[in-house]
């Protein structure tokens, strides 16, 4: 059979591709569960997103499956073995700051400006584009290529959970969601809450009571904003300056406003996905630290100095006592992705812990656990997805590796992420793309982006590892 040029293949494609791609951006996939119906148990614009994919999939001429209205696949090819492609068509929260229109697609110097472009939506369309490459030029395939479309990978994946009690494993497969060339190793993923317990009568008032203290929207996103209301009984303007030097140290924009005797104080920090904290500026913390300097009610006080003791200026878990690392998949990480503070009830702190492939986080929980009774806090809403590794002497493995060198004449390297992908999902998984080497990770962010160039390149890559896994 003549060579095929996969990179011409998708450029021949390039109009279409991108239409659709944008179209597809323009629909605001966000989690909404307040706003459910039967139809769309996580949502109307997660479902839109879902049935976006199936009509075009149909049109295609691919053999579409909505599962649950939380899922569902594109298929073509035939043979007993199912090679997979995991993608998924939900958000993140656009935040604030764009340059342009988060849902607008809008294409600047060659790139797609999107909330979700780079995650996970653009390489979704270029895995999809992959597919109709292979499919329409009838190339011999002895296993099924399936496409199976999540809708809440950026919160619980009930979608993939509904998914595989219902529907078939693939044999092996990969995930577009993450860093070329090719991720085997996928650091555990533990989400909680620690929540503030009761602590009796307060003993002390302070001079500032704090009223209400909020921050973040997900555990996984490092969040860019955050807002308290405070009384405060004397000296509100020494504690205004102490405020203003205290952001401005640390290079952050905040604001300041008095209504009815209350004073509202908020940050604006940096949002980055929770795998990696430092890529952020965590305006919850900020807040939290400067708060806890303060004289406080008691119960106020042992929340916001356990923020400060425990979370301030360390995202590794040195100060938990939990820190760990491993040659395979680095360090564990810690971010605090949501605060609430209200008299009340007390605090909460919800989080993600990314921990690494050895670790035993049954061990780390045991240990987190004994802390925080000494603390006056416990562990709540648990949820831990194990670590997922797989050999490079699999099949899987060679054949993507084949493909990447071939496609951009650079080594296959292996590497490890502290993001979760639909990759461990798969027994045999991995995620392949679409961000490649020295490309800023801007998902999650604002302005995210995605090249043009990177999108045709990334869909020929997918093309032949379509073609060579299923062959």
């Amino acid at each position: 059979m003549t060579q095929i040029n996969w990179l011409k293949e998708a450029e021949n494609r390039k109009e279409a591709l991108i239409k659709d791609a944008q179209n597809l951006l323009h629909i605001k996939s966000i989690l909404d569960e307040e706003n459910i119906e039967p139809s769309a148990p996580l949502g109307k614009g997660v479902k839109e997103a879902l049935d976006f994919m199936l009509e075009m999939g149909k049109k295609d001429g691919f053999t579409a499956k909505n599962v649950g209205d939380v899922a569902g696949h594109l298929e073509f090819g035939s043979g007993n073995e199912l090679i997979g492609i995991l993608c998924h068509v939900d958000v993140v929260p656009e935040g604030d700051g764009w340059s342009s229109d988060p849902f607008g697609a809008e294409i600047r110097d060659g790139k797609i400006y999107a909330r979700g472009v780079l995650d996970d939506k653009g390489p979704t369309m270029a895995a999809y584009y992959a597919m109709k490459i292979v499919k329409e030029l009838g190339l011999p395939l002895n296993k099924r290529v399936r496409m199976i479309i999540g809708t809440d990978e950026e919160s619980k994946w009930r979608c993939v959970e509904h998914y595989f009690k219902v529907e078939e494993m693939p044999t092996m497969g990969f995930a577009p969601d993450a860093d070329f060339p090719i991720i085997n190793a996928e650091k555990g993923i533990a989400d909680f809450d620690m929540i503030q317990l009761p602590g009796g009568k307060a003993l002390n008032e302070g001079n500032v009571k704090v009223l209400s203290f909020v921050s973040g929207k997900r555990y996984n996103m490092v969040p860019d904003e955050a807002k308290a209301v405070i009384a405060v009984k004397e000296n509100q303007e020494v504690l205004l300056q102490q405020f203003t030097d205290f952001m401005n140290r640390f290079e952050l924009e905040h604001a300041s406003n008095m209504e009815e005797g209350r004073l509202s104080l908020s940050v604006k920090g940096v949002s980055a996905h929770g795998m990696e904290p430092r890529n952020g500026k965590n305006a919850g913390l900020f807040l939290a630290e400067f708060l806890s300097k303060q004289a406080l009610d008691d119960q106020d006080a042992r929340y916001f100095q356990f923020v400060s003791r425990y979370f301030f200026d360390d995202s590794r878990g040195v100060q938990l006592g939990v820190a760990y690392s491993d040659k395979i998949s680095g360090d564990l990480t810690i971010n605090p992705g949501k605060f609430t503070y209200i008299p009340e009830s007390g605090g909460r702190i919800g989080m993600t812990c990314r921990y690494s492939v050895t670790n035993n986080m049954d061990e780390t929980k045991a240990k987190l656990d004994e802390l925080l009774q000494k603390e006056g806090f416990v562990i709540a809403n648990y949820s831990d997805s194990k670590p997922h590794h797989v050999d490079e002497k699999e099949f899987l493995i060679q054949t993507l590796k084949k493909v990447y060198e071939e496609q951009t004449g650079e080594k296959a390297e292996l590497i490890a992420i502290g993001g979760g992908t639909y990759a461990r999902s798969l027994k045999a998984g991995v995620a392949f793309g679409p961000l490649f080497p020295g490309k800023p990770d801007i998902a999650h962010q604002k302005d995210e982006y995605m090249e043009i160039e990177d999108l045709l390149k990334a869909t020929a890559i997918y093309a032949q590892a379509i073609y060579e896994l299923a062959n």
